[in-house]
């Protein structure tokens, strides 16, 4: 129970005994057709416990059936689909590696987290964040870094200035510095389009 707050106790507890009271009212009620009355229960255990685990995975879930991006790289163009948290995602490969950014307008460079740096191939710790950048969450140093290729399906840029965050970011932005190299950025509906 380590790391449990006392109102997470206190709602098992309060799951626990109502589970204990329906389960004796269930067995006092049932006596006569007790057989069939724990078919029931087993039914009925094995349906909330299904419940529990979608309510438990349901992160994981929506990641799967989420829209994807849709890219039509004849034309050029790329369809971003607005997430359920109203922020726009791309996946591009950098350095052959996928990596899920944020789309942020208000970004000036691709910023990544310590942890997609170490992904593409960087070492956080033994670089110099010397640079500094003002947040929301006020300011944060930053390390600069040259990223060697990144790709979105038949769109290639090379040699891609970047920055590391040395503070606490949870996902990669992609700023503008890299969403200047489209002609046109279009927001309509839920969905943003990226145009070359």
């Amino acid at each position: 129970m380590q790391g449990m707050s006392s109102y997470d106790l206190g709602r098992l507890a309060y799951l626990v005994l109502l589970t204990a009271v329906i389960g004796f009212w269930f067995f006092v009620s049932n006596r006569r057709s007790l057989g069939k009355s724990l078919q029931h229960a087993v039914l009925w255990g094995l349906i909330i416990l299904g419940m529990i685990a979608a309510v438990g995975l349901w992160d994981d879930i929506r990641q799967t059936v989420r829209p994807t991006q849709a890219v039509f790289a004849d034309a050029g163009r790329i369809e971003i689909p607005r997430g359920p948290d109203g922020h726009y995602r791309l996946t591009l490969d950098v350095n052959d590696t996928p990596l899920t950014f944020i789309v942020d307008t208000g970004a000036t460079d691709i910023v990544l987290s310590k942890q997609d740096a170490r992904k593409v191939g960087f070492d956080p710790d033994a670089l110099p964040f010397y640079g500094r950048a003002m947040t929301a969450n006020g300011e944060v140093r930053t390390a600069p870094v040259t990223l060697d290729q990144v790709s979105l399906d038949g769109l290639t840029d090379r040699n891609i200035p970047a920055r590391i965050n040395g503070g606490e970011l949870s996902q990669s932005l992609l700023g503008m510095s890299y969403l200047q190299r489209f002609e046109q950025i279009t927001i309509t509906g839920n969905q943003m389009i990226l145009t070359r």
